[in-house]
This record gives C-alpha cells, sequence and structure tokens, in this order.
C-alpha cells in the first residue's frame, strides 16, 4: 500500500487506483526521489504541478511536506476520483485547500493554463505505452510554464530512452531504480552577456 512519507502527514495511507490502470511509483523510487528534492531545497513553498498524476502520491506527498499549492492533472476518472480522495486527505490535514485535482488530459490543460501560471516543481509520470514524440510534445508546452530555477522530473522505463527536451530546457541528472529511470531537468539560462559587448561608462 502506498503512503505518505513524511512531512505533516507522514504515515498516512494513501487509496490507490484499481487495478493497472496506473503504474504508481513505488515506495522505494519515491523515498529517494523526495530525498534528493529536499537536497535541491525546491520542495518547501513550491507550486508543483503533478502530471499523469495517477493517484496523485507525488504530489500530495509534496503538499505534507510543506509545498505552496498542487496541481493534479489526470484524464482517467477513476484515477481522477482518487487523485480527488487522496487531495481531500492532506487538503484535511493541512487545513487549507493545497491540493486541486483537474481531471483532464496533460497538452489541453497546458495549452488552457494562464500564461502567467508557472511552476516550480513538475513530476511527469506518464504510463510507459505513451510515445515519446507526445511525451515531447507536452515538454514543449510545459517549458512555457517553468518558473526560473524550476525543477522537472521525469519518470520513465529504464529502457526508454532520454526524453527529447525543448530548447530551453535542460538536463541536469539521470537515476537508475531497478525498471524506473529519473530524468531530472531544467529551464535553461541564457548565455550571458559578455562583458566585452557592454557600454562603457558613458557610452550610450
Amino acid at each position: 500500500m502506498s503512503r505518505i512519507i513524511s512531512g505533516a502527514a507522514g504515515g498516512t495511507p494513501l487509496t490507490a487506483v484499481p487495478g493497472s490502470l496506473t503504474r504508481p511509483t513505488t515506495d522505494r523510487v519515491k523515498e529517494a526521489l523526495f530525498s534528493r528534492l529536499d537536497a535541491f531545497d525546491v520542495i518547501s513553498g513550491a507550486r508543483v504541478l503533478d502530471l499523469y498524476a495517477g493517484s496523485g502520491s507525488l504530489g500530495v506527498e509534496s503538499a505534507s511536506r510543506g509545498a505552496r499549492a498542487v496541481d493534479l492533472v489526470e484524464a482517467d476518472a477513476k484515477a481522477s476520483a482518487v487523485c480527488q480522495r487522496n487531495a481531500d486527505l492532506i487538503n484535511g490535514v493541512v487545513g487549507r485547500k493545497a491540493v486541486t485535482v483537474h481531471r483532464s488530459k496533460v497538452e489541453p490543460f497546458l495549452e488552457r493554463a494562464h500564461e502567467t501560471a508557472l511552476w516550480d516543481l513538475v513530476f511527469m509520470d506518464p504510463p510507459y505505452p505513451l510515445e515519446e514524440v507526445a511525451l515531447a510534445a507536452a515538454l514543449r508546452k510545459l517549458a512555457t510554464h517553468l518558473a526560473p530555477g524550476a525543477v522537472v522530473v521525469v519518470e520513465r522505463s529504464s529502457r526508454s530512452p532520454e526524453p527529447a527536451w525543448p530548447t530551453d530546457v535542460e538536463r541536469f541528472a539521470e537515476k537508475k531504480y531497478g525498471e524506473t529511470r529519473l530524468w531530472f531537468a531544467e529551464p535553461s539560462v541564457p548565455d550571458a552577456i559578455e562583458g566585452d559587448d557592454l557600454p562603457a561608462a558613458g557610452e550610450d
């Protein structure tokens, strides 16, 4: 049974999606992932987006650990209902609506998101059968909604190729856990302007 590992609701069991509709992140991988994110110091106060959310366990874990706001995006009706139950659980613990559920496919959700909607931490854990071209398209739409210094975590089969990152997003780390591989990416930082290109003092 999946559970919230740490934070305000640490140890609380989560409702799982029935059957084999989703491929939930194991507690072992989740614990290793959040240990790394804690080291990056990107969770507390963050705006979090959990795409292909499944049961919402990654987003709910973030809320338990102090994320400011979490959006769970899941298209399947049964999985979305499970997301809502897990969101209600953590919202009750923290005493506010920290987690919001959106029943939607990923690309339409990102297309509808206001241009000023920016997230600090994004989880993308699509079903393994999702084609790489579809993942690449979602990443392109996501790129315009990343806050400066944001972290994107993509979870895929260890046999899958590296995601095709948009030109304004770059991978900075990856880690394999058995059959699972995590890719970590961030917005690209524009090249610094060379000092010789700056006008000298007193020049226009």
